[in-house]
C-alpha cells in the first residue's frame, strides 16, 4: 500500500524507527506497537480510503479481529483532502471524526515575541525526562490517570531512546531548572523532520514559550540533521494552529482519524 499522507507517512516513519510493525494487507495496513499496547495511534488499521459504503462497522470488525485486546478502535484514512465517508453511516457505527491540519515548511521565522527569560535545551537527563512526563500529565484531559501515566511515560521512553540513536531529540524551556514547555522532533535522517506533542503547562502559558522551542528546535534540526522539510499536525480548532503558521507552517493537507465512541 502506497501511504499518500504526509502524516502518516511521518508518523509510521517514526513508529518503524521506535519497532513497531507494519503489515499490509489487501485494501489496509495494521500497525502495531507491542512496547505501548494502550496508545491508539501506534495501534491502528490504516485504511487506503475512506470506508465504502456499508463497511464502516465491518472495519471495527476487522480492527476487533486484529487487536482482540485492545480496548479502542482507530481506524486512520489515507488520503490528503480530508475525507472520511459517509457522515451517517460512520456516526451509526458510533465513529467520531478527528480532522487535523498537516503544517509544513522548509525554514521557520522567529517569533514576533521570543521568551528571553528561559533556557531551551535538549533533556539530557532522568530527572528532565521526569519532568518531560509530568508536564505530559499535566496536560492530560479526559484520559483516566493511572491509565494515561503508563501510555505516557512509555511513549517517552520510546522517544528517549530515538534521542539516544541520534534521530531527533525532546527540547525544553526550562525556568530554575524547571520545565515549563517541551516537544520532540524526530527524523529519520531523509530530511524531513517531525514535531511530538508540543505542550506548555497550563500556568505557564501565553509567554513566548512554545513559539521559542519550536524555532529553536528547528534550527537545531537544520544544522544538525540536515533537516530542510518541517511537519507539524494539529488540531484546525485550537489557538496553536494560528502561532505555527505565524512562525512559516503553511497548511499542507488534512489528517483523518476514526474513533469508536461508546454507544
Amino acid at each position: 500500500m502506497n501511504v499518500t499522507s504526509l502524516a502518516y507517512r511521518t508518523d509510521l516513519m517514526l513508529l518503524t524507527l521506535q519497532g513497531s510493525r507494519v503489515e499490509e494487507r489487501d485494501n489496509h495496513l495494521v500497525v502495531r506497537t507491542p512496547a505501548n499496547p494502550t496508545f491508539h495511534w501506534g495501534n491502528y488499521l490504516l485504511l487506503a480510503a475512506p470506508p465504502a459504503p456499508g463497511t464502516a462497522a465491518g472495519w471495527i470488525d476487522v480492527f476487533r479481529r486484529e487487536f482482540p485486546d485492545a480496548a479502542h478502535v482507530a481506524l486512520g484514512v489515507d488520503g490528503t483532502a480530508g475525507a472520511a465517508g459517509d457522515p451517517t453511516e460512520l456516526a451509526a457505527a458510533h465513529l467520531s471524526v478527528e480532522r487535523s491540519t498537516v503544517l509544513t515548511a522548509t525554514s521557520l521565522r522567529p517569533p514576533a515575541r521570543p521568551n528571553t527569560t528561559a533556557t531551551f535545551r535538549m533533556a539530557d537527563s532522568d530527572d528532565d525526562w521526569a519532568q518531560a512526563l509530568a508536564l505530559s500529565e499535566a496536560g492530560n484531559t479526559g484520559y483516566a490517570a493511572g491509565e494515561y501515566r503508563e501510555f505516557a511515560a512509555r511513549r517517552l521512553a520510546g522517544f528517549r531512546d530515538l534521542q539516544a540513536r541520534g534521530h531527533g531529540a525532546w527540547f525544553g524551556a526550562f525556568e530554575d531548572g524547571r520545565l515549563r514547555a517541551g516537544l520532540g522532533l524526530f527524523t529519520d535522517g531523509g530530511g524531513l523532520a517531525r514535531y511530538q506533542t508540543v505542550t506548555t503547562h497550563p500556568d505557564h502559558r501565553n509567554q513566548g514559550l512554545a513559539t521559542t522551542l519550536i524555532h529553536t528546535a528547528a534550527r537545531h534540526a537544520r544544522t544538525h540533521w540536515s533537516a530542510d522539510h518541517l511537519v507539524i499536525v494539529a488540531d484546525p480548532t485550537y489557538l496553536a494552529i494560528d502561532l505555527y503558521r505565524a512562525l512559516g507552517f503553511s497548511d499542507t493537507e488534512a489528517q483523518i482519524q476514526l474513533d469508536l465512541v461508546p454507544a
